[in-house]
């Protein structure tokens, strides 16, 4: 079952698993009622730096990606994700990462989910 993605706005479903907001920062105009979420992993998210200088914008979006993913491989970026990972092994990939960018193709949620989807949770 591939991770799902679904911007934090959207209404939350059944088949929606476990709720992973994936932003540093929490998303304008929503309460913590109203996003229903089981897991705020702010540390997974792009540092400050990065994610001003991607300023969501598409034309730089594959040079963000090699940033973010340099970011993932140390620190606290480093410890989050591997956390995410186990989420997503213990819940059989039944996730979905939230996120509040309007873009929905040019996001950090992308980027998590294409490594979430490579892991093997056998």
């Amino acid at each position: 079952m591939p991770v799902k993605l679904k911007r934090i706005y959207d209404d939350c479903s059944a088949d929606d698993g476990m709720r992973v907001l994936v932003d540093r920062v929490w998303p304008r105009g929503i309460s913590k009622e109203d996003a229903a979420i089981d897991l705020w992993a702010k540390d997974v998210a792009p540092s400050s730096e990065l994610r001003k200088w991607f300023n969501h914008d598409a034309d730089k979006y594959a040079d963000f990606k090699v940033k973010y993913k340099a970011e993932l491989k140390s620190g606290d970026q480093k410890e989050s994700l591997d956390q995410l990972k186990e989420t997503a092994k213990k819940h059989k990939k039944h996730l979905t990462l939230l996120y509040a960018a309007k873009d929905e193709q040019h996001n950090q949620a992308q980027v998590l989910k294409e490594i979430l989807d490579h892991q093997n949770i056998e």
